[in-house]
């Protein structure tokens, strides 16, 4: 056999992922012709595939030295680089590769890669858009251009690329995946459930796209109230992969969604293995069993807003059974938290405290708590306005008309955040009701910028409110409302932790703390909740609210 045959015969193996025989043969070739730039450039890839980069890098490189001007060489060599987080040096070779041949749709694909590890997205979409100019059915560059207009938040024309992909190579398991992300996103549940399907009949089981298939398909089926079936999606991949901690804490948001508070916060709390409220102190972690009498309990907060706010009353719990408490909480929220009654020490977001016995994230004191849904910690009101700030914005808003804070719009970023928001226009029927005055409580967004249907008046509290953040004027202003109506958002626990007539309006299945199908919360007695029939239909809880306002006035 020549050793050309014996090359192809090698590369024909390394095609099939035969990677033990195309290394065997791609050796022989080199033993017998050891500066041959074929089977060493391969052997190289092959390296790569192996999660061997060092070697790759090595292999490649000397490549290279034989033949220096070798587009796919050079833009492999790249991917290499690429691989071990080195995106700068990556972007250097694949434009070197492209200073020799500037329409190399793989070049131009691996470009956009690189330059998206660099956070430089727009820059990534037009090369991506290059390489699909040189070759339209490149499907790497497609489903790239996929995944990076889906990180940007244009899901419809990311599912369009992923579309294209899969029109092109039904069997493309990654694109699949993509493709039911995007639709997940679109809120196209069903779709996305049978994309998901679709890919994991495709990969290998136990690898780390088929464990986050089944993990996105559990969050997919909990979107759909199929619950018993998301959680044996989150077993799945648990199962498949017992050290990834996603699945975990996807399958411990199901439960806690469903009311199993107890084994929902268990589990909860591998979310630490995900970077969230993982710190490491020398002292021990409090678990619930240790006594707290004359001890110093070190709490800190690494989330958002709200859940600072909603989980606070924890700290009145530690207080209660003899601890003194320091709180890390957001810089921001300082002042507002000193109005709590009982008060605790308070610490910047990322200090610690010279000394102390115990340490626990805030929110893992429901699980040391042992909370039930009959036991959650409910004295209302635990934060107060400041009396002067209360005064000043009730003169603000004046005396007359049914007076309801409107806020629209919560933190989309957020875990769940997709339907944290409801078109102003929703509050319509309601704003025609006789005597009703809608007031913004949605910060930074001045009456000009409102997005109103004719007839309809949303009055603002002026540029001045809350410009701090930190919603102290929130706050005063409730005091000076009869009724605030708000999304899944930091002013749904700012009222209910204020103790203010709150309605919520909340998406089908709503983040885990809002429970199902009940018009009440026991995080917050007196709260009213009005829920979506339809997944996206606002139209539901906003007649509810409007029937409801209309018996009140």
């Amino acid at each position: 056999m020549t050793l050309q045959a014996q090359f192809e015969r090698a590369v024909g193996y390394h095609q099939r992922g035969l990677l033990a025989e195309a290394e065997h043969l791609y050796r022989e070739i080199l033993r017998a012709t050891p500066h041959a730039f074929e089977p060493r450039h391969m052997l190289g890839v092959l390296r790569a595939q192996q999660g061997r980069h060092d070697e790759a890098l090595a292999l490649i490189g000397a490549a290279l030295q034989t033949r220096p001007g070798d587009v796919q060489a050079l833009t492999n060599y790249g991917n290499v680089l690429a691989a071990m987080g080195r995106f700068g040096e990556a972007l250097e070779q694949h434009d070197r590769a492209l200073a020799a041949q500037p329409a190399h749709a793989d070049a131009l694909n691996n470009r956009g890669n690189a330059l998206r590890g660099l956070g430089r997205t727009s820059e990534a979409l037009e090369s991506y858009a290059r390489a699909l100019v040189a070759q339209p059915d490149h499907l790497e560059a497609l489903n790239n251009r996929g995944n990076t207009l889906r990180d940007l938040g244009r899901f419809a024309e990311a599912l369009d690329s992923l579309d294209r992909v899969v029109t092109l190579a039904p069997h493309h398991a990654e694109a699949l995946y993509n493709r039911g992300n995007a639709l997940q996103a679109l809120s196209r549940h069903a779709e996305a459930l049978d994309s998901y399907d679709r890919a994991l009949a495709l990969m290998p089981s136990g690898g780390e796209g088929h464990v986050g298939v089944l993990n996105n398909r559990g969050q997919c089926l909990q979107a759909l109230r199929r619950f018993d079936a998301a959680q044996d999606s989150f077993d799945r991949a648990i199962a498949a992969a017992p050290d990834a901690a996603e699945a975990p804490v996807g399958k411990s948001l199901c439960l806690l969604l469903t009311g199993r508070l107890e084994e929902g916060f268990r589990l909860y709390e591998e979310r630490k293995r995900m970077g969230v409220e993982a710190r490491d102190y020398p002292r021990p972690l409090w678990s619930g069993a240790e006594s707290l009498r004359g001890k110093t309990l070190f709490l800190y907060i690494e989330q958002g807003l709200g859940d600072t706010i909603q989980f606070y009353r924890y700290a009145a719990l530690a207080q209660e059974s003899g601890a003194r408490v320091i709180l890390a909480a957001q810089d921001l929220l300082h002042p507002l938290l000193r109005s709590a009654l009982p008060a605790v020490e308070l610490i910047g977001y990322g200090e610690t405290p010279a000394q102390f016995d115990y340490h626990a994230p805030l929110m893992s004191l429901p699980l040391a708590f042992g909370t039930s849904l009959t036991t959650i910690p409910a004295a209302i009101p635990y934060l107060r306005a400041e009396p002067e700030r209360i005064a000043r914005w009730r003169a603000h808003i004046g005396d007359g008309g049914f007076r309801i804070g409107v806020g629209w719009e919560g933190n989309r970023q957020a875990v769940g955040g997709a339907g944290r928001a409801f078109p102003l226009a929703a509050l319509a029927p309601i704003a025609r009701l006789p005597g009703v005055r809608l007031i913004s409580l949605q910060k930074g967004v001045t009456a000009d910028a409102m997005d109103l249907p004719p007839g309809m008046t949303v009055e603002s509290l002026g540029p001045d409110f809350d410009t701090s953040g930190a919603f102290l004027d929130s706050a005063a202003a409730m005091h000076g409302l009869d009724l605030v109506i708000t999304m899944d958002a930091t002013l749904a626990h700012l009222a209910g932790a204020l103790g203010r007539p709150a309605w919520i309006a909340l998406k089908q299945v709503p983040d885990w703390r809002w429970l199902l199908d009940r018009d009440d919360s026991p995080w917050y007695p007196g709260m009213r909740l009005f829920r979506q029939e339809k997944d996206g239909d606002w139209q539901a809880p906003f007649a509810a609210m409007e029937r409801q306002l209309a018996k009140m006035l």
